[in-house]
């Protein structure tokens, strides 16, 4: 069958209906919006999808006159209009699977494995991954619920390529759950909706959203609660589209609301326990947020294929740019800066399924640190592209502005960095090194983040709102000493031992801070942000113990990414080491050297070129870089 626009879907799996269920039923889906005249067919694949054989699919889309060809997303983006090409091809692909755990027939198991998976299409475009991943935060919280909830009916819809919207915010309510004032009262055996909701992406294009609502007048933490609402299964008139809001970034992605006025959901549209809505949202922004990262990796990744073709065209003062030193060093931080953020969004998703109970405190420094860390590489790439990275019609690097504006709204997503970095400040205390010693046997961060370690299934019965203790951080101590106790690798012990000093230092400030009531305090924000710095370095480390594959090749001779890593937490904790400035020299060397490394730690297989560029442009014609002589 076909998708809207002549996108080929696979067929349905053997005895499935090709109808798509409703929330009561089987029954027909509302057709979407026509896509643009400028589209191409996608042959479903013959087998079932697999995420290695997706960086294949999106070369080939990628190309003039497929879904995902850079001219019509820049096209979409003009006239903030939905990619509805590139995201009927994901569905076609069969990503919607990814979005489903397995227990309920979908291939959802590891988180790592979905990080990865979104990072490549966002290292294409993030206003599609956006758009297309709302999905899986929209599903979250009713796998998280479990049998109680519709969580069958809503795998059925998801599979069948329905997009889920979650609708948490409200006008006025910022980040703050608890003001939400959207009712549902009780109404026969059902209830009865009243409110809005914005602003939430997929809202009017999609038929399905998880709405928490006010379930008692005072509100409070027991006072809220989830509901699934399918928009074809309530009565006319009820739930009305709110306009889309024009953004600054991700323009065509579908950033607009709903309001309901009365409308009635039957009871199976409860998702757990009534009063138990803030709880389960909570638990499920554990996830969301590390699966957030993969934007900023997607995005990262995109600036690095950008300044790596930069580099090595752009001639400067009768020489390439890539031999002036401050190039170099610029280059060599943002790979530096790259290396740690995938580090971090690493060991967090693997993190999830290993130690769950403390995934309060990992998911909130991943959201917090990662975005961060990719908006200060991409500050760094916009400096070296000069006008190129604001000028949209220069052939080639058009793209930089429209990713620099994407993802400036990462880190707001699923909790700002302040909320998470405030949600941190305030278990500092129970956080503080060496407050509470891990207990005896149990294994160490660099266990679990061997590649040949089989991970735990997800359990999100074992999440918790507060984290007894931070396992990775704990680990640190014994982490460098092993390094030390090998003697192969002395500047990256070097480094390694300034962390432990910075550390003991934070712990030492951690006791001294006196609490206060309400919102942190400056003084503990800025611990927090310490601690996250912390984070980081321990996880860089913990991955260089559980991965000796990682000390091959030319990111990990001579620990070259393990010293990058540490040296841009040295610097982010006031402690910069000495040879700082040397290992972002071998780094941005090595960039522009060895074009066909992948800046990446994880996946050798991946294109380091994640955008296709065209041929390089002559030297006079339009576009062409004597168009703009700025660097």
């Amino acid at each position: 069958m076909t998708a809207p626009g002549g996108v080929a879907k696979p067929a349905p799996e053997p005895g499935a209906s090709a109808a798509r269920p409703t929330a009561t039923g089987l029954g027909p889906s509302a057709a979407g919006p026509g896509p643009s005249a400028h589209l191409t067919t996608v042959t479903a694949p013959a087998a079932r999808p697999t995420a290695s054989g997706l960086e294949a699919r999106l070369r080939e889309w990628s190309q003039s006159g497929g879904p995902f060809d850079p001219e019509l997303l820049a096209a979409h983006e003009e006239k903030e209009a939905f990619p509805a090409e590139a995201c009927a091809a994901l569905d076609a692909w069969g990503l919607p699977e990814f979005y489903v755990p397995t227990r309920y027939g979908g291939r959802q198991e590891r988180l790592d494995e979905f990080v990865a998976l979104l990072r490549r299409i966002a290292a294409r475009d993030l206003t599609v991954a956006v758009a297309h991943g709302k999905t899986f935060l929209g599903g979250v919280c009713v796998w998280a619920a479990g049998e109680d909830g519709p969580a069958h009916l809503l795998a059925r819809q998801v599979l069948a390529g329905e997009p889920v919207a979650w609708g948490l915010t409200e006008p006025g309510g910022g980040s703050d759950l608890l003001a939400g004032s959207l009712t549902a009262t009780r109404h026969g055996s059902g209830w009865r909706l009243s409110g809005r909701k914005w602003p939430v992406n997929n809202a009017t294009r999609g038929n399905l959203m998880c709405v928490l609502a006010r379930t008692e007048p005072g509100g409070g933490s027991r006072g809220f609660s989830l509901f699934l609402i399918d928009k074809r299964a309530t009565p006319a008139g009820t739930v009305r589209p709110l306009p889309k809001m024009p953004t600054h970034g991700i323009r065509g992605a579908d950033i607009s609301g709903l309001e309901f006025d009365g409308a009635r959901v039957p009871a199976h549209a409860l998702v757990g326990k009534v009063g138990g809505g803030i709880e389960l949202v909570l638990k499920s922004l554990q996830l969301t947020r590390i699966v957030c990262t993969s934007l900023s990796l997607g995005a990262g990744d995109h600036a690095l294929a950008l300044l790596r073709r930069f580099l090595g065209e752009r001639r400067l003062y009768g020489r390439l740019l890539a031999d002036l030193p401050h190039a170099r060093d610029a280059a060599g931080r943002a790979v530096a800066r790259q290396f740690l953020a995938e580090t971090v969004a690493h060991t967090a998703a693997r993190a999830a399924h290993q130690t769950p109970e403390q995934l309060s405190v990992v998911s909130a420094v991943a959201k917090a640190f990662v975005p961060n860390q990719i908006q200060a590489q991409l500050r760094l790439i916009g400096d070296l592209l000069g006008a190129r990275g604001f000028l949209t019609g220069v052939e080639g690097y058009g793209a930089f502005a429209k990713l620099e504006r994407d993802h400036q709204v990462v880190p707001l997503f699923d909790g700002s960095t302040w909320v998470n970095r405030a949600g941190l400040a305030a278990v500092l205390p129970v956080l503080r090194p060496g407050r509470r010693p891990d207990p005896s046997g149990a294994p160490s961060p660099a266990h679990w983040l061997r590649a040949d370690h089989p991970l735990d299934p997800l359990d999100t019965d074992r999440l918790r709102l507060m984290a007894p203790r931070d396992a990775l951080l704990g680990a640190l101590p014994g982490l460098v000493a092993e390094l030390a106790a090998e003697d192969r690798e002395p500047a990256a012990t070097a480094m390694a031992r300034a962390l432990i000093a910075a550390w003991e230092r934070l712990g030492r400030d951690i006791g001294a801070l006196r609490p206060t009531g309400g919102a942190p305090s400056t003084a503990a924000m800025r611990l927090a942000e310490r601690y996250e710095w912390c984070f980081a370095g321990a996880a860089a480390l913990a991955l260089h113990r559980a991965r000796p594959d990682l000390r091959d090749g030319p990111w990990g001779r001579d620990a070259l990414w393990l010293r990058g890593c540490l040296a841009v937490v040295l610097e982010g904790l006031d402690a910069a080491p000495a040879e700082a400035t040397r290992v972002y020299e071998e780094l941005g060397t090595l960039l522009t050297a060895a074009p066909d490394v992948p800046a990446t730690m994880f996946d050798v297989t991946a294109t380091d070129a994640p955008v296709v560029l065209p041929d390089a442009p002559s030297a006079d014609g339009p576009g062409s870089a004597r168009d703009v002589e700025a660097a």
